[in-house]
């Protein structure tokens, strides 16, 4: 009887080595269409996915994209609305009769084709923040059925049914809409949930930027707080509750007077020695700022009052640190009035992601100080952006970037992937590449700086023109736009004059 290896040489599995050779290819392949991709993308600088914007040319709105192509032609009265400039979904209005209010609406994608045709309206949802500046809710559109209001996504996906007399934005908060239902109010959120039931006889939010709860009406005209889940916050049974409120502490009015209560009720100042409260104060021991014949103080919640009301405004910044304005100019000052900041500027506002107050002269300079109340900067404030860390400043006719320590950053430190930045020599304005290389000559006498678009604003004999990420010229310089607030353009297009529509303009 033979006797067989107990260990046999082993052999090669074919099949599989050809599999992990061709997984292997196929990696190796991937790897290289990805680095590609990469490097096209860093070859186009950071340049945003395709956006839409509406455009004006000739009296009549259309469409454009963010490379300046047309999408939906110029031809529409009234202006077409974009929701969301991510999204190829363009409202339009038409058929408009002033005389008797009445008009039509429809859809368009950026095939020009209509979409969400089911409805006999579909709007936008307009709203506006604390400066008026008008935006619309970007992810969901109102539509009408039978002369019921309803809610719908982008994609046309219903989020609420037809069955609302009416659907609006609460004023200053993104995604909160006040719906009508049967005379009754209620609140639901963007995704189409019910929030707070339409049971009472008005709501409001309490307040647009911290979404802590809302302010109802009942039938018989009583206030009260509700929070995210309609559990009651403070009993319906006030004649008015006012938008000041902090650390569970409310100013509402009773009878004519205007009192602090507690979310159960309880009484924390009853006190008739002013006209009204403006805030309650991060501190609850330190009180709150109070109003008398124009003037603001700060008083204790047992009523004592620690600074007179002798400032003719006063606002917290900081916990115990207050910006006040006296004899018509404005400086920082501590709860026993010692003073931080010189009373000498024309306007003072504390941002408080940076730690910094922004301080505006009479020469409408502005003076960047830290939480030392140390003057760092003095320029023309272009922009603090509190999520990227710096600061854009102009100097001595110069734009220049630092970050939140105030020192000094290079745009290329800032924009990483942009293709052109902004360069000066000999009082003119010239592009170079990230690396100083000259791309576009110094020959203009104004630019702004890339966009991210890959755009840039070129100026030249007064009048203004563009070039695009490689320095080429788009649009020669033949625009007078001295008038207008924002330089900006999107191939030919330049930024309309009222910011506040956002769109773009040609001739």
């Amino acid at each position: 009887m033979s006797r067989g290896r107990r260990y046999e040489e082993p052999k090669l599995n074919m099949k599989k080595v050809f599999a992990v050779i061709i997984a292997i290819i196929v990696i190796i392949m991937c790897v290289v269409m990805i680095k590609g991709i990469l490097d096209r993308d860093k070859e186009k600088g950071n340049i945003a996915s395709k956006n839409y914007f509406a455009a004006y040319q000739n009296n009549k709105w259309g469409v454009i994209d963010s490379e300046g192509n047309i999408i939906i032609d110029p031809s529409y009265e009234e202006m077409i609305i974009v929701p969301n400039s991510k999204e190829d979904i363009f409202l339009c209005t038409y058929d408009v009769d002033y005389n008797l209010g009445t008009y039509k609406t429809k859809a368009l994608n950026s095939k020009n084709e209509e979409i969400l045709k089911d409805y006999e309206q579909i709007e936008a949802i307009s709203n506006k923040d604390e400066n008026n500046n008008l935006w619309y809710e970007s992810n969901i559109l109102k539509v009408e059925k039978e002369g019921k209001y309803g809610l719908i996504d982008l994609s046309g996906k219903t989020l609420l049914e037809c069955e609302y007399e009416q659907i609006s934005a609460l004023e200053g908060t993104k995604g909160i809409l006040k719906i009508e239902k049967d005379g009754k109010y209620g609140i639901a959120g963007e995704d189409g949930k019910i929030l707070i039931p339409a049971e009472y006889a008005d709501i409001e939010n309490l307040d647009n930027k911290n979404k802590v709860g809302f302010v109802v009406k009942n039938s018989e005209e009583k206030y009260g707080i509700v929070d995210y889940s309609n559990t009651s916050i403070l009993e319906t049974k006030y004649d008015e509750i006012t938008k000041v409120y902090g650390n569970d502490n409310y100013v509402v009015k009773q009878a004519g007077k205007e009192i602090i209560v507690k979310k159960d009720g309880t009484e924390v100042l009853n006190n008739s020695n002013y006209d009204s409260v403006t805030s309650i104060l991060k501190n609850t021991e330190n009180g709150v700022i109070y109003k008398k014949q124009d003037k603001y103080g700060v008083m204790k919640l047992s009523g004592e009052k620690t600074i007179e009301a002798e400032y003719e405004d006063l606002k917290e910044s900081k916990s115990g640190i207050l910006i006040a304005k006296k004899d018509g100019k404005y400086g920082v000052i501590d709860l026993s009035k010692s003073q931080k900041i010189e009373f000498k500027y024309n306007s003072i506002y504390y941002n408080e992601k940076a730690d910094l107050y922004i301080a505006e002269d009479e020469e409408f300079n502005n003076d960047i100080i830290d939480n030392t109340f140390t003057v760092k900067k003095t320029g023309i404030l272009l922009e603090l952006n509190d999520e990227k860390g710096y600061i854009k400043l102009r100097e001595e006719n110069e734009n220049k970037y630092y970050n939140f320590k105030f020192e000094e950053k290079k745009e290329t430190d800032i924009f990483t992937t942009n293709t052109l930045f902004l360069s000066k020599k000999d009082g003119k304005y010239g592009f170079v590449d990230k690396d100083g290389n000259i791309v576009v000559d110094y020959i203009y006498d104004d630019a702004t700086e890339q966009n991210a678009y890959g755009y840039a604003g070129v100026k030249k004999d007064g009048k203004w023109g563009s070039i695009d990420k490689q320095g080429k010229l788009v649009q020669e310089p033949t625009y007078d736009l001295e008038d207008y607030l924002t330089i900006d353009f999107i191939g030919r297009w330049h930024f309309g004059k009222d910011i506040n529509m956002n769109y773009y303009n040609q001739i």
